[in-house]
C-alpha cells in the first residue's frame, strides 16, 4: 500500500528523496575525501620507514644569531656506530648525507639528489631493487664509486635501456650503476621518491662532499611500545657523548614519526568527521522534506483515512501505514544515495587526480541516518493522520 500510495505520486516522491539521495551521497563523498587525504598522508610517512627515529643536528649559534635547522655539524658517523653498539631494542642504523648534482650520461643530464648511505638504509626506507644490488659493506670500506639509482633518473638519462653496469658522471666523477631501485612514486607532498642516487656514505662524504659529520641519523626501532624509551636512551648517550651538561641545549633534535603520524592521524579524523557534518546537514534538509510531503499526504487522503478508521483500522493501523510510506522513501533514497557517492568518490579520484578512500562505516551510517529520518519526520504526520475524528474525515472536502 505505501509504494502504491508513492508511485501514485512519482514526481512528488522522487523529489522527496532527492534530498536524501543528494544527502547520503554528500557524507560518503566527503567522508571518502577525507580519507584519502589521511590515506596520502600516512602512506607518505610510512614510506620513511616504520618505527623511525630520525636525528638531525641542532641550529648553530653565533653572535646571538641562529642559523637554519641542521646548520650544526656535531653528528658523527661514530654517533650511530655507539647508539648501534649501545642502545638495545634497535634493529638498523644508517647515517646520511645529501647533496644534489647535475649527472651525466652519454648526451643526456638530469639534476637529481645524491644521497650517501649505509647498506642498512635499503631496510630502513622499505626499499627495493628491481635489478643488480644494493650498496654493501665492502663499497663503504673501499670508498667505491658505485651508485644505485631510481627509476626517474633511470628514464631520464637512460630512457628504455638498461642502467645497471653502465658508468654515469656526478660532479664531473664516474660512477658505476650497479643497481635500479623499484619504483615508489610520490609522496603526499607531491615528492618524486625516484628521483633519487644512493652511493656509499664513505664516498659521499670524502669524494663528494669533503666533509667528516653527517647530516642526519636513521634509527629504526624493534617495536613501537619502545620508541619513547629508545629515543630517551638515544639523547642521553648523544649529550654524554657530545659533553653536553646540566641545562645546556642539545647540538642534535630526535623526530618521532610515530607520534608524527598520530598528530596527523588526529587531525586527518577531525577534518573527515567536519566534512560528514557538512554533509549531514543536507540529510536534515531532507528529512524536513519528507515531514512536509506527509503532512500534505496526510492533507489530501483525509477522506481516504475516515473511510480506513469507519471500517475498523486501529490507531495504530493508521499509524503503521503512514510510518512505512516516510520510512520507504528513506531507505530507497538511502540506497540511491549510496550508489550516487561511490559514483562521485570515483569521479572526484579521476577528474581530480586524487586518491579517496571508500569505507564500510560511513555508508553504514548515513544509510542508518537516512532510514532513521524517514521514521523520525515520519511520526509527527503519522500520529495526525491517527488521530483524526472518522466523522469529521468522512465530511472533508
Amino acid at each position: 500500500m505505501a509504494l502504491t500510495s508513492l508511485y501514485a505520486n512519482k514526481m512528488r516522491s522522487l523529489l522527496t528523496m532527492l534530498g536524501i539521495i543528494i544527502g547520503v551521497g554528500a557524507v560518503i563523498a566527503l567522508v571518502s575525501v577525507g580519507m584519502g587525504v589521511r590515506s596520502n598522508i600516512t602512506s607518505s610517512i610510512a614510506s620513511l620507514g616504520s618505527n623511525m627515529l630520525i636525528i638531525s643536528p641542532g641550529s648553530s649559534n653565533k653572535g646571538g644569531v641562529r642559523g637554519a635547522a641542521g646548520s650544526m655539524q656535531t653528528l658523527k658517523y661514530d654517533d650511530a656506530v655507539a647508539i648501534k653498539d649501545k642502545i638495545r631494542n634497535i634493529d638498523y642504523v644508517s647515517p646520511t648525507v645529501s647533496s644534489s648534482y647535475q649527472v651525466v650520461y652519454g648526451n643526456n643530464n638530469w639534476k637529481t639528489t645524491v644521497q650517501g648511505v649505509t647498506p642498512e638504509f635499503l631496510s630502513i626506507r622499505s626499499l627495493s631493487i628491481s635489478n643488480g644490488s644494493f650498496v654493501a659493506t665492502d663499497d663503504m670500506n673501499k670508498r667505491n664509486r658505485i651508485a644505485v639509482i631510481g627509476t626517474t633518473v633511470a628514464e631520464n638519462l637512460f630512457a628504455k635501456e638498461n642502467p645497471v653496469g653502465k658508468n654515469i658522471r656526478i660532479n664531473n666523477q664516474p660512477y658505476k650503476v650497479i643497481g635500479l631501485l623499484a619504483s615508489k612514486g610520490q609522496s603526499s607532498m607531491g615528492q618524486d621518491q625516484d628521483d633519487m642516487i644512493y652511493v656509499p656514505l664513505t664516498t659521499a662524504q670524502e669524494r663528494m662532499l669533503g666533509i667528516t659529520y653527517v647530516q642526519s641519523i636513521n634509527v629504526q626501532v624493534s617495536s613501537q611500545d619502545k620508541m619513547d624509551q629508545v629515543q630517551d636512551e638515544i639523547q642521553t648517550l648523544l649529550r654524554t657523548r657530545h659533553h653536553i651538561v646540566g641545562t645546556k641545549e642539545d647540538d642534535f633534535n630526535v623526530r618521532n614519526l610515530t607520534s608524527l603520524m598520530e598528530t596527523v592521524n588526529q587531525s586527518t579524523t577531525m577534518l573527515t568527521m567536519l566534512l560528514g557534518a557538512i554533509a549531514g546537514i543536507s540529510l536534515l534538509v531532507g528529512g524536513i522534506g519528507i515531514m512536509n510531503i506527509m503532512m500534505v499526504s496526510v492533507t489530501e487522503r483525509t477522506r481516504e483515512i475516515g473511510i480506513r478508521k469507519a471500517l475498523g483500522a486501529t490507531f495504530m493501523n493508521i499509524m503503521t501505514q503512514f510510518l512505512i510510506e516516510s520510512m520507504v522513501i528513506g531507505i530507497i533514497g538511502g540506497i540511491i544515495g549510496i550508489g550516487a557517492g561511490c559514483l562521485a568518490s570515483q569521479i572526484i579520484a579521476k577528474v581530480g587526480n586524487f586518491t579517496t578512500v571508500i569505507t564500510v562505516l560511513p555508508i553504514i551510517i548515513s544509510f542508518a541516518f537516512s532510514v532513521g529520518i524517514g521514521l523520525f519526520f515520519g511520526i509527527y504526520p503519522a500520529r495526525k493522520a491517527a488521530r483524526l475524528d472518522p466523522i469529521e474525515a468522512l465530511r472533508y472536502e
